[in-house]
């Protein structure tokens, strides 16, 4: 096992993807400077500038080139700096890339992955720091994932690069310095639509993922030092969504809190939420929480950011008010 970050650990994927497959590229702003965040440091020195294109400042323009791309046969990652910049890009991403399998009847398929960094950051404010996973869950044709661990962040994009469908990538601006173990050698890949175990418990679960998940392991550990064993589930992949892990967890606990940074109106807890009430409301303990940021747009100064995070504090005051 290495030790790296996340962004080195997406780094180390994307190069050993464009070592395997010649047909791996990557373009978007800055990507051939290492990346707004450092997350393509060195790539354009191994791979030159045909593979690692940097582009103009024109989200629409690089995601028309790179639908065009993948559907004759290569596989573009596209670098979107911040999940608010994609914006600019949705006809292309949600009218395009997303529909053309099906509209095509199976004649072509969209093979791209559009990395977008996603959550709040050294006060980003309103126009740089949104978590909007739940808009393309929404939308068919989408694969969508978030990773929380630097080991998620290098096998997700891998199984990501692979995948014959369009994949929204989400990685937490937050979790760019986060250091984890991840293998050596071999072609360690992370399945996509299976959620993971991050840590056992009895008396109650959350669901959680992306940057949310390092408050979730801070809380269990503090309710650990109450006597409440916490169990957390990593979803990894919000579409598909791996249903079975968290019924089994919830079937166990019979508590389910569910976590995002994103806003807790519409977002995509409220799926999760939903689908265990319908699925086995009647054998929970209490009704299912949800915790997530208030419907305001992100403020740019710290204490007033602070106040759109679900903070630890927050997860013990509803693990208390669930009667655990």
């Amino acid at each position: 096992m290495s030790t790296v970050t996340y962004k080195e650990a997406s780094c180390l994927a994307l190069a050993e993807e464009m070592r395997r497959d010649p047909t791996v590229w990557t373009l978007g702003e800055d990507v051939g400077d290492g990346g707004v965040f450092g997350q393509y440091t060195g790539l354009r020195d191994e791979f030159g500038p045909d593979r690692v294109v940097s582009t103009p400042i024109s989200e629409a323009t690089i995601m028309g080139a790179a639908v065009g791309a993948a559907m004759v046969g290569t596989r573009p990652v596209v670098e979107l700096r911040f999940a608010d910049f994609a914006l600019c890009a949705m006809d292309e991403m949600v009218n395009q890339a997303a529909k053309a399998r099906y509209m095509f009847g199976g004649q072509t398929r969209v093979p791209v992955v559009i990395r977008q960094p996603i959550g709040m950051w050294r006060s980003s404010a309103a126009q740089h720091s949104q978590s909007l996973e739940s808009w393309y869950v929404h939308t068919p044709g989408f694969v969508v994932l978030a990773p929380g661990t630097p080991a998620d962040n290098h096998g997700l994009l891998k199984s990501a690069i692979r995948c014959d469908d369009p994949v929204i990538f989400m990685e937490h601006k937050d979790s760019w310095d986060v250091e984890g173990e991840i293998p050596d050698g071999g072609d360690k890949t992370v399945p996509i639509g299976k959620a993971k175990i991050i840590r056992p418990g009895e008396d109650l679960t959350i669901v959680t993922w992306s940057g949310a998940v390092q408050v979730a392991l801070q809380a269990a550990e503090a309710a650990a030092g109450k006597g409440v064993s916490v169990e957390i589930v990593d979803l990894r992949s919000l579409w598909p969504w791996d249903k079975e892990a968290v019924f089994q967890s919830v079937e166990k606990t019979r508590r389910l809190v569910v976590l995002h940074e994103a806003v807790k109106v519409c977002g995509f807890g409220a799926e999760v939420a939903a689908t265990v009430s319908e699925t086995m409301g009647d054998r929970l303990a209490t009704p299912v929480r949800r915790l997530g940021a208030p419907r305001i747009p992100i403020p740019y100064a710290p204490p007033l950011e602070n106040l759109c995070r679900v903070r630890v504090a927050d997860v013990m005051t509803t693990v208390e008010e669930m009667g655990v």
